[in-house]
């Protein structure tokens, strides 16, 4: 595929067409990473994440076209602290997908590399999309509720490996043969460490903890946000906007577990394993 050049991912690609992959398509481009469909000669298509954004590519134009640049792009330059900073945020996040290794349900990565300037990984594509995309157009409650308890099972292995995803929302859930798995473990943390900001948000899915006390988040938070997930796919609206008045939509005994885990306070949430075996029941029985 060609870019315009002044396409902000159009510098990264050609990177990358510079270290031997066949680039197929471009999947997402954000400020943090440049998603891509690549391969090389022989082998099938994986997705491939590099850890280069918006924010860094001004730094990679000729001087002449910088100007431009500015307008076009709607950024600013990174200094050159900054963009060592967030290049060790995306080796973390390599780190933490390597540590979760075979984890069912969890995106596994499958090589990593650097450049230059970026560092990249490499992950399967997984053919089903995302889970707001599924939301959007699938009316199979049961295969819902199916691909969510998986993604319930892939976190409860994070969390008994010391890791807490702390971003669990739609487009962080894809799909695969039906299968439910979580990726991007950008936001995660080693329970043993603190990390980021002691303060972020609001955000619909995350927990009200994430105020005060981000960067100590525990796996009650992701239990929060997945709870907030399964009512928002249920319910079709948002409990923090809805007061949580729809509820009585969610049957039991889904509706206690999910009722408990949009507790306001983390000790008061069930395990993730809970929210686990609840979801796998409702799925079984909506597919009976």
């Amino acid at each position: 595929m060609n870019l315009h050049p002044m396409h902000p991912a159009a510098w990264v690609l050609d990177q990358l067409r510079t270290d031997g992959w066949r680039i197929s398509d471009l999947l997402a481009f954000t400020r943090a990473s440049t998603l891509v469909r690549a391969s090389h000669p022989g082998q099938e298509d994986v997705v491939l994440k590099a850890g280069f954004g918006s924010n860094h590519v001004l730094a990679e134009l000729d001087p002449a076209e910088k100007p431009a640049a500015y307008g076009f792009y709607w950024y600013a330059q990174m200094t050159e602290t900054e963009r060592a900073l967030t290049r060790a945020d995306f080796r973390h996040e390599a780190d933490l997908t390597t540590a979760a290794g075979a984890t069912d349900h969890v995106v596994p990565l499958l090589e990593q590399g650097s450049s230059e300037r970026f560092d990249w990984y490499t992950m399967p594509h997984c053919d089903g999309g995302n889970f707001r995309a599924f939301m959007a157009s699938s009316k199979d409650t049961g295969k819902g509720l199916g691909i969510l308890a998986d993604v319930a099972d892939g976190l409860a292995n994070l969390h008994q490996r010391g890791i807490v995803h702390r971003d669990v929302y739609q487009e962080n859930i894809l799909i695969d043969q039906d299968r439910g798995l979580i990726t991007d473990l950008g936001a995660a943390r080693h329970l043993s460490t603190p990390r980021g900001p002691e303060q972020r948000g609001p955000e619909v899915h995350w927990p009200p903890e994430y105020l005060t006390g981000y960067h100590e988040a525990t796996p009650a938070a992701d239990v929060f946000s997945l709870a907030v997930l399964v009512y928002r796919y249920l319910c079709g609206d948002i409990p923090r906007l809805a007061g949580r008045t729809n509820l009585p939509l969610i049957p039991e005994p889904l509706r206690s577990i999910v009722a408990a885990a949009l507790s306001d306070e983390a000790d008061d949430r069930p395990a993730m394993e809970d929210l686990y075996t609840a979801l796998r029941t409702a799925a079984d029985l909506h597919q009976r």
